[in-house]
């Protein structure tokens, strides 16, 4: 099983928190991004979410490799959507499973902040006025 993935459909979340679960995991950790209504000071009617699938893919695993490395993890996983989204619709899901649950909310945060700014995914916002924008990744603010 890939730990990144890209989905076209709506992503399924049950299954994926499932293979998480280990008996060596005594927390669990996960992030849920949704299409939102606004986007600095605009209405939003929803957006397209393009990707370069291949390197995508490997940029994504390679975030999620490192995450490995970085925390005490037992296992994770990353899927993130591609094409036309609602307002309201999933847009990306991380999960991490690990003894502590420090290393789970920690690795969450590094993995959803490392393939936002990282993953080449691009968001192509549609604005209730009828016009539309892509929109560049940022880097993740610094931690306090």
């Amino acid at each position: 099983m890939n730990l990144f993935d890209l989905a076209e459909a709506p992503i399924l979340m049950a299954p994926l928190r499932a293979a998480l679960e280990h008996p060596m995991a005594g927390a669990f950790a996960s992030f849920e991004g949704w299409v939102r209504d606004n986007n600095d000071g605009r209405a939003v009617d929803g957006l397209r979410y393009e990707a370069y699938a291949e390197l995508a893919r490997k940029e994504g695993e390679r975030v999620l490799r490192e995450a490995f490395e970085k925390f005490a993890i037992v296992d994770a996983r990353c899927v993130h959507r591609i094409g036309e989204l609602a307002v309201g619709e999933l847009a990306v899901w991380v999960g991490v499973s690990a003894a502590h649950r420090g290393a789970a909310f920690d690795a969450c945060r590094y993995i959803i902040d490392e393939v936002k700014s990282r993953v080449p995914i691009w968001k192509h916002e549609r604005y209730r006025e009828g016009d539309a924008g892509w929109l560049h990744p940022t880097p993740a603010p610094p931690e306090h």
